[in-house]
């Protein structure tokens, strides 16, 4: 018998709510998926409200009674961001948050506040959300790195970009800045006395829409390599055993097992010494309040 956890080993979720940000397309679509068709409340949070319809539809197709809601939430403007965190804290609390929404190696473009893209959607944004919500979320918060963490360096002198971009680099740094947060915050949370736990994962290399930004070359070869990497559904098996594993504990850090963790079935996932520095990420914490505005009280 094989080891390690599917979506197959998801149990039932019903009267549990889940939070999934990015939920309209690839890895959080799935997760959305699976967590609806075990009968959790899945709340998408995404961007544009067509995608997140559509999206919704498509579930519904294959699991008619899904209770399923949507959300406004743009991790590139803060303002948004604390406008999804105040409706979230109007409604029902929630079991689950899955900070899964990110950008992969897009060109040089910055966030409506003026950070560098993918630092300021895949951390900051993802920071502040955390950071105004986590009251609210009873049991677990899921953050999503990757395995490009091992290459990823923290330059406080030039979180900005200003000085040089390159597109995979700033990729690593924002995966890289994940893993701190996850670590710090699931740190912070034990620290208060909370129940709920943050815990980390990654897909593995999958073939979602993150791939568009790659140069022409690699994305005409994606169809010879699709057997060596996982599928959307195949990588969001760590996420599914982050956010519902019976055996996931505070910290855990959870990825696929095959060769250099690129596929698999999931299970424990190893992080950099980098992503387990806890003064770096103290400085991480205190820089990411400075920049947000939003001071998590933990």
């Amino acid at each position: 018998m094989r080891s390690g956890f599917t979506a197959d080993d998801v149990g039932t979720q019903t009267g549990r709510s889940f939070l999934v940000t990015g939920a309209n397309a690839g890895i959080g679509f799935e997760t959305a998926r699976v967590l609806a068709a075990r009968g959790a409340h899945v709340i998408l949070a995404c961007r544009d409200a067509d995608r997140a319809e559509a999206a919704m539809n498509r579930i519904r197709a294959d699991v008619p009674a899904a209770e399923l809601s949507f959300q406004p939430l743009d991790l590139a403007d803060l303002d948004q961001v604390r406008d999804a965190a105040n409706a979230v804290l109007a409604g029902s609390r929630i079991d689950v948050l899955v900070n899964n929404a990110g950008i992969m190696i897009p060109p040089k473009t910055l966030t409506r506040q003026g950070f560098e893209s993918q630092f300021g959607v895949n951390h900051l944004g993802t920071f502040a959300f955390t950071g105004l919500v986590h009251p609210h979320v009873d049991d677990r918060i899921v953050i999503t790195s990757s395995i490009a963490h091992k290459g990823g360096e923290i330059d406080f002198s030039d979180l900005s970009a200003s000085r040089s971009y390159h597109n995979w680099q700033r990729y690593q740094t924002s995966k890289l800045a994940n893993l701190l947060h996850m670590f710090e915050l699931d740190r912070r949370l034990g620290a208060a006395g909370r129940a709920t736990q943050a815990i980390g994962c990654h897909p593995g290399v999958a073939l979602t829409e993150l791939t568009r930004h790659l140069p022409l070359p690699l994305r005409s070869m994606t169809p010879l390599a699709a057997p060596f990497f996982n599928s959307a559904a195949q990588g969001a098996w760590p996420t599914l055993q982050a956010a519902t594993g019976v055996n996931v504990q505070g910290g855990d850090y959870l990825g696929p097992q095959g060769l250099g963790e690129i596929s698999g079935r999931s299970g424990p996932a190893r992080a950099t010494r980098t992503a387990r520095d806890p003064k770096l990420a103290r400085e991480l914490w205190v820089r990411s309040v400075e920049l947000t505005g939003v001071d998590p009280g933990i």
